[in-house]
């Protein structure tokens, strides 16, 4: 089976990081800024940043509606904190004009474990995972509800930090930043079924 070819929306945020986990997790690797470029991966990972930049960037960019998109037609994604936010359908405090891509039911809350530093990290356990990841939540969000067709794959301290809808995935926490490759692994596979 051949390799997949997996994009990291390179907009903003910690799109290095996610680069090298995907290529550890066995992926060809490549950043994505245009909707040319979003045409030739086979999925897309939305790393963490500014969810309020991502946005406005998307739009000039021109990838809003490609990406939109895509993820509607069953691209595989996966989506860490600000991403996370994006791949919500409904955020519960967004900034102005703030939009997102949409792809999984749920209602999030940004910053919702605090500010910069309220920082911190923790052992995350997640489903499908056989032991627990090292999560860190660096402004991290959390997902207030789900519909019917998210699985949550993973709480902490009562709240929903891990979620999946079909083909797309999402986490609060940043597993880019602590050289676990796990759920990057998780995600791979994914794509790799859909192909």
């Amino acid at each position: 089976m051949s390799t997949p070819v997996i994009g990291v929306l390179a907009l903003q945020g910690d799109v290095r990081e996610h680069l090298i986990a995907l290529a550890a997790a066995d992926a060809v690797a490549r950043p994505v800024r245009r909707p040319e470029e979003l045409a030739e991966v086979d999925g897309l990972v939305i790393p963490g940043g500014e969810s309020t930049t991502i946005s406005k960037l998307a739009v000039l960019f021109g990838l809003m509606e490609p990406l939109r998109e895509r993820i509607a037609a069953g691209m595989p994604v996966y989506g860490t904190c600000a991403g996370l936010i994006m791949l919500a359908d409904k955020i519960l405090d967004p900034r102005s004009g703030q939009e997102t891509f949409g792809g999984i039911d749920m209602i999030v809350r940004r910053n919702a474990f605090g500010r910069q530093n309220e920082s911190f990290e923790a052992g995350v356990t997640v489903t499908g995972i056989d032991s627990p990841v090292e999560g860190v939540f660096i402004r991290a969000p959390w997902v207030e509800s789900v519909g019917a067709q998210v699985e949550v794959l993973a709480e902490h301290d009562g709240h929903i930090v891990a979620v999946r809808q079909g083909k797309a995935l999402a986490t609060s926490f940043h597993p880019e930043l602590t050289g676990d490759h796990r759920i990057h692994e998780l995600f791979v596979d994914m794509v790799r079924a859909e192909r």
